[in-house]
């Protein structure tokens, strides 16, 4: 029974582990495509219908900028979209493909019939279904991509006519626009006050919520702001005569930053006014055109006093007179609060459908009001002179100016309203941005000078409550500079372009494409992916740094480890660490490593031709760091060289010689020629000091003192036990060596200098002469007047052979003299 109920299961096995049928593989194979085939074909139907619809609203919303803006970003998410739904089925293709490849061509006319015929005829029906999907995918993103191009030349053409369009001016003119104005002027008032009428007696609780929060949220980052930011953009009165870096820092950073607080404040009022559904629709948008003309007033108003200072004329960007910097905040001003009045006008018009002979003769007036203000500003003289005479603007300023104004009043006065309202609000707003971020420009560039940073305020708390040096702050200064540059680039670039006519959904698909990726021929560019892979790859980097700082001040520091081995582990983990980094930097970036294969084989090739020495220096690198022959600290002899290894790095060592001269040796001439270390192992040597006895001095008394000498020193070694070595007979004198051992052959001078000042010092006591060998005196020749004295001559001559017979004399009889003084042998 049991026999019976194994072979059951064997076969239950046998059968469940059997492959399909080829034909019930395919027939599931058909199922799963289908299915996948079925689904992209439903998702390519409903992007089809929404396109549709979209193509229609472009027909009904044509004059309308705005609106244009985002039917173009919904097609274009669309058209990915719809390339998606292509690229689903590359997977399924390549395997199709690969199997027919597999199955081959089919048998020719006649053939017997292949057992595949059916597979085949699978393949060939599904791959005709995906082409087919592929195929609608494709129509319809190129019928998207023309429906995008129809809304940029519907754009531009809104914008031309916008710029060129004439208006009469005798119904802008008439008497019947003052009561048009003020029966609007009736309606805003009674929507507003039924706002507020309402909102007070159902939302008081809300309003006073929104009201308290906002309120709060403006004083922590006003009050804040100061405590941190007090000294950086609020000019100091007791300051005389403040620096160029110091007043364009503070013009800049009291521009930008109150504007800023403001702005939140002003964004967040409405943020939380809609959060607690107090607004309602149209004052909702009146509320947020006010937000941006309170916005615009005030950075024109902190930037012309920041420029100008009427209270402070030492702290003033330019030179001009103190009545005249206060007429030219006060016309600024001017000009800025008339160009916000009529955008906040013009949003009312629009939403309460005022005739156009109203916006006409609105805007026609804030157009001639801008072109007199710079008219005005341009016939100013803020100039005072030597002899106390007042003097215009330079020329090319002041002409400016004028023609500026004068083009705004005339086209104003042809019925261009639409130019005069667009050239006012370039003046105004364009201008206020350009001029701050011309001023933030030069205060990063005054920043990123030699000894810039260090004159800011930050600049000189650091120095004051830090331990960075002058090249540590000038650094951080081009750090600074940089950020400052990128800030400023990052806020006031979309700023421009949107005062320019573009909307925000334009710089948000810009933005968008920057940050998924650039397409440039075949290689795609994300700034996403760079900016991760760099952040992945800084993190890396600190981290290793961290690593070996723990290892080698925590972990080998407390096992009392050798310095050059921790040396040696410090270097290893640290190209360990960031060459790690950088492979996990760059495959964050979005680039597959495979793709290198090729730039490696280049640099293989690169190797081995021109970077053959590098590559030798830095594998020799590696072997001294793992054989360690010398480690930092060691003595070593290289050559001529001699001296202290300082840094052992993967291209070349640093020895530092004993005259304190640094000397970079390539690694490779360290392992290819012989290296004499003298504290391989240990700092134990021997030091050998040669000693010269005169002929006729008792030597076995010359013996003892000296090596009495040397056993007297304190840095000598009783163990190997010092000893004197009688040399040799030299020619002037009897040599003798002394050799001791030291436990630190680093203080082997020391020890050669006392034992010699011993020596000196015994060798007078005991009457030892040392000998010294004859020193030739050369006499500078003179010569004498003519006729030379023959007589005198020969006579020379022979004192001069006297004193040599003298001189042979002398030694003859110090020689005897040292041989009869000469103890016998003992034996």
């Amino acid at each position: 029974m049991l026999f019976r109920l194994l072979r059951f299961v064997l076969v239950l096995a046998i059968v469940a582990s059997a492959p399909l049928p080829l034909g019930a593989a395919a027939q599931g194979l058909d199922q799963a495509a289908s299915g996948v085939v079925a689904d992209q074909q439903k998702i390519l139907q409903d992007l089809t219908t929404r396109t549709d619809n979209l193509e229609k609203k472009i027909q009904e919303d044509g004059d309308d900028d705005a609106s244009l803006v985002d039917i173009r970003l919904q097609l274009e998410e669309m058209s990915q979209g719809a390339l998606n739904s292509a690229l689903a089925f590359r997977p399924r293709l390549s395997e199709i493909n690969a199997r027919l490849d597999q199955i081959g061509a089919p048998p020719a006319a006649g053939q017997p019939p292949e057992p595949v015929t059916s597979e085949r005829q699978a393949l060939a029906s599904e791959k005709a279904e995906i082409n087919a999907v592929i195929a609608a995918a494709q129509n319809l993103s190129i019928r998207i991509s023309g429906l995008i191009a129809k809304i940029g030349n519907m754009r531009s053409e809104l914008f031309r006519n916008l710029l060129t369009k004439r208006y009469v001016l005798s119904d802008a003119l008439s008497p019947e626009v003052i009561s048009d104005a003020n029966g609007e002027f009736n309606g805003f008032n009674k929507a507003v006050s039924s706002w507020l009428a309402f909102a007070f007696k159902f939302k008081f609780q809300a309003v006073l919520a929104a009201t308290l929060t906002a309120l709060s949220l403006a004083a922590v980052l006003f009050v804040g702001g100061r405590r941190l930011f007090g000294r950086v953009f609020e000019a100091d009165p007791s300051v005389e005569d403040p620096s160029y870096l110091s007043r364009l820092s503070v013009a800049f950073w009291s521009t930008l930053l109150p504007t800023l607080a403001v702005g939140v404040f002003l964004v967040s009022s409405v943020f939380f006014f809609n959060y607690y559904n107090v607004l309602r629709g149209d004052i909702g948008v009146f509320l947020n055109a006010l937000v941006a003309v309170l916005a615009v007033v005030f950075c024109v108003n902190r930037l012309a006093n920041a420029a100008l200072e009427p209270r402070l004329p030492n702290w003033r960007l330019i030179p001009v007179e103190t009545g005249p910097a206060r007429w030219l905040v006060r016309l600024t001003t001017a000009m800025a609060v008339v160009i916000g009045v009529n955008y906040f006008l013009s949003v009312v018009n629009d939403k309460m459908g005022s005739p156009l002979s109203l916006t006409i003769a609105r805007s026609f007036v804030a157009t001639i009001i801008v072109g007199i203000i710079l008219i005005l500003m341009a016939l100013l003289k803020p100039f005072k002179a030597a002899d106390g005479s007042w003097r215009p603007w330079p020329a090319w300023l002041r002409y400016t100016a004028v023609a500026i104004g004068l083009f705004t009043i005339a086209t104003a006065l042809l019925g261009y309203i639409g130019l005069a309202i667009f050239v006012s609000l370039q003046v105004v707003v364009t201008g206020t941005i350009l001029v701050t971020a011309y001023i933030g420009f030069l205060s990063a560039r005054a920043i990123s000078e030699e000894g810039g940073f260090a004159k800011t305020s930050i600049g000189r708390w650091l120095s004051t409550n830090s331990s960075y040096e002058e090249s540590a702050l000038d650094q951080l200064g081009l750090v600074v500079s940089v950020a400052i540059n990128l800030m400023i680039v990052l806020v006031f670039l979309p700023l421009i372009l949107l005062m320019w006519g573009f909307q925000p959904g334009d710089i948000e698909a810009w933005a968008y494409k920057l940050a998924t990726g650039l397409t440039v021929g075949s290689v795609t560019i994300s700034v996403t992916g760079i900016l991760t892979g760099i952040i992945v790859f800084i993190i890396g980097y600190f981290l290793t740094r961290w690593f070996q700082g723990w290892l080698d001040g925590s972990v080998m520091a407390r096992g009392k480890v050798d310095t050059g081995v921790r040396n040696s582990i410090r270097l290893a983990v640290g190209y360990a660490g960031v060459a790690l980094a950088a492979l996990v930097g760059v495959s964050a970036a979005g680039i597959d490593l495979s793709n290198l294969a090729l730039v490696a084989g280049a640099l293989s090739l690169g190797i081995g031709f021109g970077l053959q020495n590098v590559v030798s220096n830095f594998v020799s690198g590696l072997i001294l760091l793992a054989e360690r022959p010398f480690k930092v600290g060691d003595w070593i002899v290289a050559g001529e060289i001699s001296g202290t290894v300082k840094k052992i790095s993967v291209r070349a060592t640093e020895i530092e010689t004993f005259q304190r001269q640094s000397v970079i040796l390539p690694n490779s001439n360290l392992i290819n020629n012989a290296v004499g270390n003298w504290t391989h192992r240990n700092k134990l040597g021997r030091i050998d000091i040669k000693v010269g006895v005169a002929y006729g001095s008792d030597v076995k008394q010359a013996h003892a003192v000296l090596l009495e000498i040397a056993r007297g020193h304190p840095l000598v070694l009783k163990n190997p036990e010092p000893f004197v070595l009688f040399t040799n007979f030299g020619a002037a004198a009897l040599e003798f060596e002394i050799r001791v051992f030291l436990a630190d052959v680093m203080n082997g001078n020391i020890v050669q200098n006392d034992i010699r000042f011993a020596v000196l010092d015994e060798f007078a006591d005991q009457h030892i002469e040392i000998p010294s060998a004859p020193r030739a005196v050369v006499e500078a020749k003179t010569h004498e007047a003519w006729p030379i004295d023959d007589d005198k001559i020969e006579v020379d001559f022979a004192e001069q052979e006297q004193a040599k017979a003298e001189a042979v004399a002398e030694t003859k009889r110090l020689a005897r003299s040292g041989r009869k003084t000469r103890k016998p042998d003992p034996d």
